[in-house]
């Protein structure tokens, strides 16, 4: 393990609980995650982006910190219907089979390609174990039926409910979302299925398939087809054990699909499938949730193309990763032209400071340098910050302290009388480090501006021979016609020119 898992141990707010809690692995150095992925039905949108983000970098912070983690996220390709709350309507993806007149795995396939492509460019890793929902039909199966055996569910015309009256008597429904079963039952206005429920919020494990239905397989109880509940349930524990470390996935899961996999690993099971529970927040627009109805639905490839009328522009899938990490996990992040502008530039200026750590030219430093204790502090926050619930927002924070500094010594307005080697090394290696392995941000330099960058560097070098043999007139030309083709040219007081593309 890195000496940080020891100086800054991993605080996590678990929704369970409703407190933040050490982090203390089942079996370490092994840790079990589960997150849920998406309902591929629709090309992936804002709210897939921050849910992946987010646990992309809780994966990245493990494994940096020496945890073996597994990573397990699934795919819903089945079984996730219209209404949630009330498990009742159409199966969405047979829906969008049915609509674009396609088998309902070519909608899957598609989507799944779709989404995939969208979290390469957002630079999200892929998990260790990626199950589908009809890859598992027969260990759902099995697993309706472990609860079927301790009398936790009852069947009905070839549906299997969830039995909320039995489970009640030995444990607590609403234990994650803070809901009150009572409450629910009172509010209801649900129909569909109530002749055939005991109560009004049971919720099925399996359903039999109407004739109509095209996704169906045989069960002991007649064809049919799993409830969304059951596959979160069934995969994380076949992969990651009946009880696992975290479990995790966006705030709108809570209830009432998280709270069904818990009643679902009591009444199978006798215990609760996770330790931690982890949710992020919802995204916003310009204030407003984001909804097809209210038009400000954006997907990824709309926003990466700027092909959508909320947007003023295209914006790189590094300055979307950016703006999703300024915020908290847990806080609610509002998307908007301005903010989105915003990130650009805080993004340019954090990599700006990241390519001059490859030109620094660091001699021999003090024994003992003025600034040593300051970047120390902003280096140890980097790693306190990170650990204390993943805080991304602080940890930016404090990088954007060392780019100063690293931006200052580049320009000659620090020097090595204020560093000791040790913190200077320190200060490009935590740089580099959360930069580009935790935070996860690359460059969005491609080959066409690293051909750019090279042949701009040619002509400064003309230039730069052009001024020492006093040919001021040719080295005027160079710089004024770069300029009007939107290439700025800097003369440093260090000697070196650098340059800028305007935007």
């Amino acid at each position: 393990m890195k000496s940080e898992a020891d100086r800054f141990p991993i605080h996590l707010y678990n929704s369970l609980t409703r407190q933040k809690e050490t982090l203390e692995p089942i079996s370490p150095p092994n840790i079990g995650l589960y997150v849920c992925g998406p309902t591929v039905y629709g090309d992936p949108h804002l709210g897939h982006a921050r849910a992946a983000i987010t646990f992309d970098v809780v994966y990245r912070y493990l494994e940096y910190l020496g945890y073996k983690v597994r990573y397990v996220r699934n795919i819903t390709d089945v079984g996730h219907l219209e209404n949630e709350e009330t498990d009742s309507g159409e199966d969405k993806i047979a829906k969008k089979a049915r609509l674009e007149q396609l088998e309902p795995m070519e909608v899957v396939q598609y989507y799944t390609n779709r989404y995939h492509d969208g979290l390469i460019l957002l630079n999200c890793r892929r998990p260790s174990i990626e199950p589908t929902a009809t890859g598992h039909i027969i260990e759902q199966i099995k697993f309706v039926e472990k609860i079927l055996e301790n009398k936790m569910a009852y069947e009905v015309n070839g549906t299997i409910y969830f039995d909320l009256a039995a489970y009640i008597k030995g444990h607590q429904y609403g234990v994650l979302s803070g809901k009150v079963l009572e409450e629910l039952q009172a509010g209801s206005r649900e129909t569909e299925g109530l002749d055939e429920k005991r109560n009004p919020h049971d919720f099925a494990l399996w359903k039999r398939a109407e004739p109509e239905h095209i996704m169906r397989w045989d069960s002991p109880w007649g064809e049919g087809f799993p409830g969304w509940h059951i596959e979160c349930s069934t995969m994380s524990t076949k992969y990651l054990g009946e009880t696992f470390d975290i479990h995790g996935g966006g705030l709108d899961l809570q209830f009432p699909h998280h709270e069904a996999e818990i009643a679902q690993c009591r009444g199978a099971f006798g215990c609760d499938p996770a330790r931690y529970w982890m949710h992020n927040n919802m995204v916003t627009i310009d204030g407003a949730k984001m909804s097809k109805s209210a038009g400000n639905f954006i997907t990824l490839d709309q926003l990466f193309k700027g092909d959508h009328p909320f947007l003023d522009n295209a914006y790189h899938p590094m300055v979307v990763r950016f703006l999703m990490l300024q915020s908290h996990y847990r806080s609610k992040i509002d998307f908007s032209n301005e903010a989105l502008q915003a990130a650009d530039k805080g993004y340019r200026r954090l990599m700006d400071a990241l390519k001059l750590t490859e030109e620094l030219d660091f001699k021999e430093g003090s024994e003992k340098g003025e600034l040593d204790d300051e970047v120390n502090r902003y280096c140890d926050a980097c790693f306190q910050t990170m650990s204390d619930d993943f805080n991304t927002a602080k940890t930016l924070a404090a990088l954007f302290e060392l780019s100063s500094k690293i931006n200052s010594f580049y320009h000659k307005q620090l020097s090595e009388r204020d560093f000791s080697g040790e913190v200077f090394d320190r200060m490009i290696q935590t740089y580099r480090l959360f930069i580009n392995d935790i935070l996860g941000l690359k460059s969005i330099e491609g080959k066409q501006d690293d051909h750019l960058e090279k042949l701009v560097g040619i002509l400064i070098d003309i230039r730069a021979r052009a001024r020492a043999r006093k040919d001021f007139e040719t080295a005027d030309k160079i710089r004024d016609d770069l300029a009007a083709a939107g290439i700025l040219l800097k003369d440093e007081k260090s000697g070196k020119t650098t340059f800028k593309i305007k935007p």
